[in-house]
């Protein structure tokens, strides 16, 4: 993927270059602006089961959109929803694990499915619920945050603690539970459940928690 990046660190647009027959795949509504020479395509996500399980259990989109260059020279702009940084990180060499809509955009090469991560995190973790998000095929992805992005690389003899809902992604290398921040349920510090990474990998977390910036702005509304 030929892209560049604006230099914004709380609203970046992408824009991806596309000669003649070559294709992303990107979020529904991401695109801001095309020059003409990209037909856009939307399709269900991987065929109607897939794009059913993705749509129940990831909250990402039933239909993905396909942009493909009509001859030499296109250009496509994207941009998430909402506020935060856009980062790359490469399919292939090895695979990931998602969070609930972090996926911007990706190489026609790279795919994703849904995949369980148990019912105990899934009753007291934010990564995901019971289902995450596992890239397959190879290529690059475009993942979006709320906030900054931080990445981790563990060398297999650390582990690190990131609050469950600063979560974004982590390679499938790495494993990870839950527990308690501090005292009863975190009540102490406020900190509630966390999750410890473990083994040899990269994790990535963002700098702000978007539930926690929700109920900043419901202080504010009028009952």
């Amino acid at each position: 993927m030929r892209y560049t990046k604006t230099e914004s660190k709380t609203s970046p647009l992408i824009t991806v270059e596309l000669n003649d027959g070559e294709s992303i795949k990107t979020e529904p509504g991401a695109m801001v602006f095309h020059n003409g020479k990209v037909s856009l395509e939307g399709k269900m996500n991987g065929g109607f089961g897939k794009a059913l399980m993705k749509k129940m259990f990831t909250n990402e989109s039933f239909f993905i959109t396909t942009a493909t260059g009509t001859e030499n020279g296109g250009k496509i702009g994207i941009a998430p929803k909402g506020f935060g940084d856009i980062h790359e990180i490469k399919v292939g060499p090895s695979q990931w694990l998602l969070n609930d809509g972090a996926y911007l955009a990706s190489d026609a090469t790279v795919d994703y499915t849904t995949k369980s991560q148990g019912i105990g995190k899934a009753m007291f973790g934010k990564t995901g619920g019971l289902f995450v998000i596992q890239t397959s095929g190879e290529g690059s992805m475009l993942i979006n945050s709320f906030g900054s992005l931080m990445e981790f690389e563990l060398d297999g003899d650390q582990s690190i603690v990131i609050d469950n809902g600063h979560v974004v992604c982590w390679e499938d290398t790495l494993t990870y539970k839950m527990e308690v921040a501090s005292g009863t349920f975190g009540f102490t510090t406020g900190e509630g459940l966390v999750c410890r990474f473990s083994g040899k990998g990269k994790v990535i977390l963002q700098t702000r928690n978007i539930e926690n910036f929700a109920g900043i702005l419901s202080s504010f509304m009028v009952q």
